[in-house]
């Protein structure tokens, strides 16, 4: 049977590299190895290149309980990985939705106008490296007087400050790419400015928006694990954490990859959505 080029290079090839990180990690994880003394004592001996890291299997075999019941409750810190995932999605999806919808007007603004470009661009270029560790403080202190849930409400702040900025810039760039042509038809076909903005503008710099929330959007999936670890809220990172300081170096493991695959699933469904707005 013939493999088609196709079959090879989407499914062949990565798993083929997979299973070389696979072995990779396997190679230079740590081990045990017993050995008697003189005395008849038997000793422990660890092995391998990194001591401390566990290896693939001893990784599955002490987080199988996370993996097998997913979105199982036995205690508030000891739940499904997925279960801790979904708590994370839900406040990421709202600091991600309050980024967008004041990241987009501002994109805008930013590339119609000059002046408001020359007048907020650098506060931008200054506001925009920081680091949410720097923002999470802040946020809670805006929203000291809202007692218990300032932690919750300094969350989404942080989430929507750190995130808006890809879709800020790329939505600027997207609307100075608009072809001056583009705009005098509808000078022409006299077009009131809000039908040109919907009619011209909006779908001209929609490619430029999508790759502006798709950045963004991985950038709020980043900042809620800093956020977790900060607040101490329920959630992935906030597991992560424990169980970096319980010495727990499997489940650290664990995390790490749910993350990274989420955060591969997310920019996955992002890239239908955008697929699915081009074809309309």
């Amino acid at each position: 049977m013939k493999i088609s080029t196709d079959f090879l290079t989407k499914y062949i090839l990565p798993l083929l590299g997979i299973f070389a990180v696979l072995l990779i990690w396997a190679a230079v994880a740590g081990g045990v190895r017993e050995e008697k003394t003189a005395s008849g004592f038997t000793k422990k001996i660890k092995t391998g290149l990194i001591q401390d890291l566990p290896g693939p299997y001893e990784t599955w075999v002490k987080t199988k309980k996370y993996i097998v019941q997913p979105f199982a409750k036995r205690e508030e810190l000891d739940q499904g990985i997925l279960r801790f995932t979904w708590y994370s999605l839900i406040v990421v999806a709202k600091g991600y939705s309050i980024a967008l919808i004041i990241g987009t007007p501002i994109g805008f603004m930013l590339g119609l106008s000059k002046v408001f470009t020359r007048m907020f661009d650098p506060i931008i270029q200054i506001l925009r490296p920081v680091s949410p560790l720097a923002w999470m403080p802040l946020g809670v202190v805006l929203f000291m007087g809202a007692g218990k849930h300032a932690n919750d409400l300094g969350a989404l702040f942080t989430i929507a400050v750190c995130s808006m900025w890809p879709t800020v810039l790329n939505t600027a760039v997207g609307v100075r790419a608009v072809p001056q042509d583009y705009l005098n038809v509808a000078k022409v076909l006299k077009l009131s400015k809000w039908k040109t903005l919907w009619k011209v503008l909006v779908p001209a710099t929609l490619p430029y928006m999508f790759t502006g929330y798709r950045l963004s959007l991985g950038i709020a999936w980043l900042v809620i694990v800093a956020v977790e670890m900060l607040t101490g809220r329920i959630g992935i990172g906030n597991f992560l954490w424990n169980e970096y300081n319980n010495g727990l170096y499997t489940s650290i493991i664990l995390s790490i990859l749910t993350i990274g695959f989420v955060g591969w699933a997310l920019d996955r469904l992002m890239s239908l959505l955008e697929s699915r707005f081009k074809s309309i």
